[in-house]
């Protein structure tokens, strides 16, 4: 979703030389593979979206994988990249590097200042690993290495397995099968009342390349919209969209994860850039896209998977970079 987002947005701004791989043409876990890639290109820009991603039943369940894949990807991409002269690289990551339980909105500068949210601590302890290994190289090897801290993302080519994906692509599938069905209820997991933020991909391509065009370097950025809303809340305005009329029904048997999430993005703002896409009109386009391709890829499977819950695990393919002509 991200890398396909970044080559959107560097295409539409006139960037042409790109170079990009999806994780079937290069495994980014494999050292050797990764140093054969960087030594066969010539590259200026590097954009560092791939990650094995989850929601919170997949961080829950398959912490080794979280915390051994993404260390992995991280260490052999940026030590490659270091090793190819590369200049200039932003590092994405989450705004569950953050403590559970610290002050709202949240700062940059609240990282690692307490416990971390059980369910996702192996996922954000690799992303702190890797904001810290773009530190270090900076301080150690002058590169200029900046890491961007989204909040939770939606938009175009998102997840939406029910076994697999985050709340808000869930729900949306959710809804369009129970609407398709003629449920009477819809069950959505947890409480309902934790605050979650959310920003549409194309924003957080938009931010990228604002990063980029101004010579912003280093550090650790957030970008959000600074807004939140509760999964109850998210949930209804899903559903206004998708236009199921059924019950909404919340199972607090299942965890809510932190109790908010929402960030600081004055930083940013400060600099220049804020987003620009609405939640309401960003779920609308999402949920167009989703619906045209629906019949195509689940259709056949719906009865099958209606009952599943969700939660995720997928590794994204974006990795996307700038090269020298």
């Amino acid at each position: 979703m991200v890398g396909s987002a970044l080559v959107r947005k560097l295409e539409a701004s006139g960037y042409s030389n790109l170079v990009t791989r999806t994780h079937a043409e290069l495994d980014l876990t494999d050292q050797g593979a990764v140093n054969r890639f960087f030594e066969s290109e010539s590259i200026d820009v590097v954009l560092l979206a791939a990650a094995r991603v989850g929601g919170i039943l997949a961080n829950a369940t398959q912490p080794g994988e979280f915390l051994y894949e993404n260390l992995v990807i991280e260490t052999n991409v940026i030590h490659a990249a270091y090793r190819a002269n590369v200049d200039r690289l932003v590092f994405f990551g989450s705004s569950c590097i953050y403590p559970k339980l610290c002050p709202q909105p949240i700062r940059e500068s609240y990282l690692l200042t307490s416990e971390l949210e059980p369910t996702n601590d192996a996922y954000a302890i690799a992303k702190i690993a890797g904001l810290k290994l773009c530190d270090a190289y900076n301080r150690e090897y002058g590169t200029r290495y900046v890491a961007l801290m989204p909040t939770n993302l939606y938009g175009p080519n998102d997840n939406y397995d029910l076994k697999s994906s985050h709340v808000l692509p869930a729900l949306i599938r959710k809804a369009h099968e129970a609407r398709l069905n003629g449920d009477t209820s819809l069950t959505v997991w947890g409480s309902g009342t934790p605050r979650r933020e959310f920003l549409h991909v194309d924003d957080l391509a938009a931010a990228t390349l604002f990063v980029l065009e101004h010579d912003i370097n280093t550090g650790v950025l957030n970008v959000g919209v600074g807004e939140d809303l509760s999964i109850r809340e998210l949930a209804e305005t899903i559903c206004d969209v998708v236009g199921y009329e059924g019950e909404l029904q919340f199972d607090a048997s299942k965890p809510d994860g932190t109790p908010r999430k929402l960030l600081d993005v004055s930083q940013l703002a400060q600099m220049g850039w804020r987003a620009s896409i609405g939640l309401a009109d960003g779920i609308a386009t999402t949920y167009r896209e989703f619906a045209a391709k629906y019949d195509e890829k689940y259709g056949e499977k719906r009865v099958e998977i209606h009952a599943a819950m969700h939660g995720e695990t997928h590794a994204a393919p974006a990795f996307a970079m700038a090269a020298r002509a």
